[in-house]
């Protein structure tokens, strides 16, 4: 049974993984390996992730995991951009693991967090132009397209487009 909770000091090494891997699934064929990499020892490392885990705040939620026995499927975390209007910053699962709900449990974990404790009204998340697993599950959760801009960070002239999703919660 799949249980979604907020994320602990134990699950550090698996949200690590899980955002790796799913990061790896989903841009191995659109980004440089070189790009992937930053972005993984960027964000995904171990003690950016504890840190994440520990300290939270209304514009950092923490994480969520979508944990099946003792093993990390899925983790995800928003927060507050402006006094009413959330966003989804990181969302990976497993990649053996799509298309069983997972994504969704932990969206909907997020989004309560973020309409519940937070009063927001509206919901907002950055999707990279090429990722396919991506902008069809945020479109069928009800996000419509809004703007592109450029995505985060640049490594050696690589640019990538983002797109700019929000719905009302």
């Amino acid at each position: 049974m799949i249980h979604i909770i907020k994320a602990k000091p134990n699950h550090v090494e698996g949200i690590s993984k899980v955002c790796s891997d799913g990061y790896w699934a989903t841009y191995s064929e659109t980004h440089s390996e070189m790009y992937i990499k930053g972005i993984i020892k960027e964000f995904y490392n171990h003690e950016r992730i504890l840190k994440e885990v520990l300290e939270t705040s209304k514009e950092w939620g923490g994480y969520f995991v979508a944990i099946e026995g003792s093993e990390v499927i899925g983790a995800g975390g928003g927060g507050m951009i402006e006094d009413t209007s959330g966003e989804v910053f990181v969302l990976y699962l497993n990649p053996a693991r799509r298309n069983e709900g997972i994504g969704t449990m932990i969206l909907d974990a997020i989004t309560k967090q973020q309409k519940e404790e937070l009063n927001a009204t509206e919901q907002w998340v950055s999707v990279a132009k090429e990722n396919q697993k991506g902008i069809p599950f945020y479109e069928a959760k009800g996000f419509i397209f809004n703007n592109e801009f450029d995505g985060h960070g640049i490594v050696d002239g690589e640019r990538y487009t983002s797109l700019r999703y929000f719905r009302n919660i």
